[in-house]
């Protein structure tokens, strides 16, 4: 009897050896069609990125061609001999519709008349009787993209006169 019930002790350990080895076979298909799927996934979002950013650009260079187009016919009419005016009229198209890509793509100018280095950059400071840190020159207009800093503006920045002298003071 002690024997017959080894066997069947051992009858129920193989058995239960076996459903042990028959759910880790589970789990570990289901582990790789995981992975696979996810490799799929991955793919397939990489691939969708790359087509958003490939959509974007074309975008964005639709526009410049446009703006190309238009500079191409201002510099034709400049070529021809154009009076100065029509030139001038062409470079403010060539301005406006190069200003009116930019706000479609959400890039806007930033506003500033106190010196703020958050949002500009001083290349000079200069001795006046104006307001301390008051812009006095923009070299370079700062842009912000969809309420993101894109590029600083380059700024002439009011100093507080020393003795009463006018100096300039170069920022490197």
């Amino acid at each position: 009897m002690a024997r017959e019930e080894k066997i069947s002790e051992l009858e129920i350990l193989k058995q239960s050896l076996e459903e042990v080895e028959k759910q880790k076979n589970d789990y570990y298909d289901q582990l790789l069609r995981l992975q696979a799927d996810f490799a799929n996934f991955r793919k397939r979002t990489e691939e969708e990125k790359r087509k958003f950013l490939e959509y974007g650009k074309e975008k964005v260079l639709e526009k410049q061609i446009n703006i190309f187009d238009v500079l191409q016919q201002a510099l034709k009419s400049a070529k021809k001999g154009g009076k100065i005016e029509d030139i001038v009229i062409g470079l403010d198209m060539i301005s406006q519709e190069f200003l009116k890509m930019l706000k479609e793509e959400g890039v806007e100018e930033i506003e500033i008349e106190k010196f703020d280095a958050n949002f500009c950059e001083a290349l000079e400071y200069a001795e006046c009787e104006e307001e301390e840190g008051k812009i006095l020159d923009i070299y370079q207009k700062g842009y912000k993209i969809n309420g993101r800093l894109l590029r600083t503006a380059k700024v002439k920045v009011a100093k507080k006169k020393e003795n009463g002298n006018e100096k300039k003071e170069e920022v490197k």
